[in-house]
């Protein structure tokens, strides 16, 4: 179940981190910086369980990279948003930490989806013949 992956554990907690940092956003960036950066988190465990719950390993892979793109969005809107003062400097030195341990555990996971599928092919290459 996607619920055990340890992507979406953490991903999670980076989707209730994001919200909560961004409460301090100006309202001014209501529907900029912070819509855009709390999609970005909620993006990651949303395509992790809707890639899982799939029918094939090739869209369960799709989505855990549609996930991995959500997740250098929310890096690069991190920085953005410290840049422009929004962000505490703990608080950004927090998400990334997040961050840093989120996307290694998509990549592997991503990594292992790749194999699962060259495993198949070889397989559906080997009935065929």
């Amino acid at each position: 179940m996607y619920r055990d992956l340890d992507a979406w554990q953490l991903s999670m907690n980076l989707v209730e981190d994001v919200y909560r940092a961004t409460a301090i956003f100006p309202k001014s960036e209501l529907y900029g910086l912070t819509n855009q950066l709390r999609r970005a988190a909620i993006s990651i465990p949303s395509n992790i369980a809707e890639g899982h719950c799939r029918p094939t390993t090739a869209a369960y892979a799709h989505h855990v990279g549609i996930a991995m793109g959500s997740h250098g969005e929310v890096e690069t809107c991190v920085e953005i948003a410290a840049r422009l003062a929004f962000l505490p400097r703990p608080e950004r030195q927090r998400l990334l930490a997040i961050t840093e341990r989120v996307g290694p555990i998509l990549n592997r996971l991503h990594h292992s989806l790749e194999l699962k599928l060259g495993q198949q092919r070889e397989e559906d290459m080997r009935r065929r013949y």
